[in-house]
């Protein structure tokens, strides 16, 4: 079996990944700019209270991106093994099955949401107070924002397909022009009105699903032609393969949600809406780290899954030690990010806004931590041995929301964060050895299950 020094040096599979993640670099680089040019074009739109209202919302909304039960990590790993073996009649199953789960599931969600939506308080949600004319504005958003996340929850599914093919980089091309053409929108929003949460609302939440939209329907009348979703390849016995690994991944994507997407919930009740923004913008300047490292690492799950079927040891192990020192290299990275955090604040969203270092110091280490755990969580993923993940995601976010609380009220913000970062370290050992006892042959119960 050929060993691989590199990342490329010859191995398809290994120059597959090289390709994508040179591109994705490019394009995600952009998309990172185009990012935090949006940050301080919409806080000056709205205002640090209403920026902290839509981050807020929009983080809401983004936990119930996970009620896909798992369906579309699912659907990449059994994707990925249907086209690895040549059963491409098994992938377009497999594809058309989950389109059809989840269109079933989404419409029933928003059908649940449209009435009970009539009763809820968001000024209480989001703790805003009681202005009538806020609260109204609210509701009205709410129902934009869902609905817009129903549409992108079920078009999504092409990014999925796509990441299984091991095609990272198209994938990535989707955020990067729904990022510049809301950047576009809202530098003429600034131009042409005053604020307004609506009209924010409106423009983010076309314009995504629109650019879905149209590479769904591009990419099944091109290369994934063979695979394009038909009611008669619907197979509902086939929903089993794909829900036994990946209801899995949904217990384990509903215990990251309570781990960290509760943070700005937890901050905006304890501490108010004012006090998300300082953290949300620590957490996406020093995101760009965690960003860049799953460029590089994002490739190889797929890539994983088609090795571990293939029986391509060396391979992983080769991959493996490769990004245990990009990881070195990203510490590095952080640490100098650190030392000009305050200057580059300054300049990015200007001198009267101010992030504490230890906000920094707390939000760079979750961060390193997180990409830590990244590079053995991508194996697993694609070997499907995640049964460890499930059990240490359930009980960490089940002590981490009360945690979070406690050190918040005790501590302050940065209480919220050390609790996030106390629990990620309980993985830091646990993945490694997992890892090395399923390439090594000796993974039994637990570990290899």
């Amino acid at each position: 079996m050929k060993n691989i020094s590199g990342f490329g040096n010859g191995h398809e599979r290994s120059n597959r990944a090289k390709k994508n993640i040179a591109a994705t670099f490019v394009i995600k680089g952009i998309n990172i700019a185009v990012g935090l040019a949006l940050v301080p074009i919409t806080i000056n739109y709205l205002d640090p209270v209403k920026y902290g209202i839509w981050i807020t919302l929009t983080s809401l909304v983004a936990w119930f991106g996970f009620f896909d039960i798992g369906l579309g990590n699912g659907l990449r790993n059994r994707f990925a093994e249907a086209t690895a073996k040549g059963n491409h009649a098994l992938a377009k199953t497999y594809v058309s099955t989950t389109y059809a789960i989840l269109t079933i599931i989404i419409s029933v969600f928003l059908i649940f949401f449209y009435i009970i939506n009539i009763f809820l308080n968001w000024g209480i949600i989001l703790n805003t107070g009681d202005d009538p004319i806020l609260k109204k504005e609210l509701s009205y958003l709410a129902i934009v924002v869902f609905s817009s996340f129903g549409m992108t929850f079920v078009l999504n599914l092409i990014s999925v397909i796509l990441n299984a093919d091991q095609q990272p980089a198209k994938s990535a091309i989707f955020d990067l022009i729904g990022k510049s053409l809301a950047l576009l929108c809202i530098y003429v929003l600034t131009q042409t009105s005053t604020s307004s949460l609506l009209s924010l609302g409106l423009i983010y939440c076309t314009i995504s699903p629109l650019v879905l939209a149209v590479s769904t329907i591009w990419f099944f009348n091109g290369k994934y032609r063979p695979y394009r979703p038909s009611a008669k390849s619907v197979d509902f016995s086939k929903a089993k393969d794909l829900f036994d690994l990946g209801f899995k991944f949904f217990v384990i994507q509903i215990a990251a949600i309570l781990l960290y997407q509760t943070n700005n919930m937890i901050i905006a009740q304890l501490f108010g809406p004012e006090m998300v923004t300082p953290y949300n913008v620590a957490f996406k300047y020093f995101s760009v780290l965690l960003m860049g490292f799953m460029i590089i690492v994002g490739p190889f799950w797929s890539a994983f899954t088609e090795a571990w079927t293939k029986n391509d040891v060396s391979w992983i192990n080769s991959i493996m030690k490769k990004l245990m020192i990009v990881w070195l290299v990203l510490v590095a990275g952080g640490i100098i990010m650190l030392v000009f955090s305050g200057v580059i604040f300054k300049v990015w969203i200007g001198n009267d806004f101010v992030v504490p270092l230890s906000i920094s110091v707390l939000t760079l280490a979750w961060i390193l931590i997180n990409a830590w755990n990244g590079i053995f969580s991508q194996f697993l993923n694609g070997v499907g041995k995640i049964k460890i993940q499930l059990i240490i995601g359930v009980i960490a976010s089940i002590i981490n929301i009360p945690l979070a609380v406690i050190l918040g009220k005790s501590i302050g913000l940065e209480g919220i964060l050390m609790s996030n970062i106390i629990l990620g370290l309980s993985t830091v050992f646990i993945y490694p050895v997992q890892y090395k006892r399923i390439i090594n042959g000796t993974a039994r119960g637990i570990f290899n299950s």
